[in-house]
C-alpha cells in the first residue's frame, strides 16, 4: 500500500516518489495546501476504495498516516 500511495503522490505533486517514507509530510515536504489536500483524499478514496471522512483527512499530515489509515480501513 505505501508504493501505491507514493506512486498517488509522486503523479499529483510532481514528486520522486523513491525519496518518499512514512515520515514525508504531506503540506511541508510536498508543498501541498487544503485544496490539494481534498483533492489527494478523493484520488485515494478512488484508488483505494477507502472512504476517507474530512475529520479523519485533517488528522493526517504524513506518508504514514495515509498508509495505516487506508491500511486499517480496508
Amino acid at each position: 500500500m505505501f508504493e501505491k500511495i507514493c506512486e498517488i503522490l509522486a503523479e499529483k505533486f510532481d514528486a520522486d516518489a523513491s525519496s518518499m517514507t512514512l515520515e514525508t509530510s504531506i503540506k511541508d515536504d510536498l508543498k501541498a495546501d487544503s485544496l490539494d489536500v481534498v483533492e489527494l483524499m478523493m484520488d485515494l478514496e478512488d484508488e483505494t476504495g477507502v472512504s476517507i471522512p474530512d475529520e479523519e483527512a485533517a488528522t493526517m499530515s504524513t506518508i504514514g498516516d495515509i498508509v495505516a489509515y487506508v491500511e486499517a480501513h480496508q
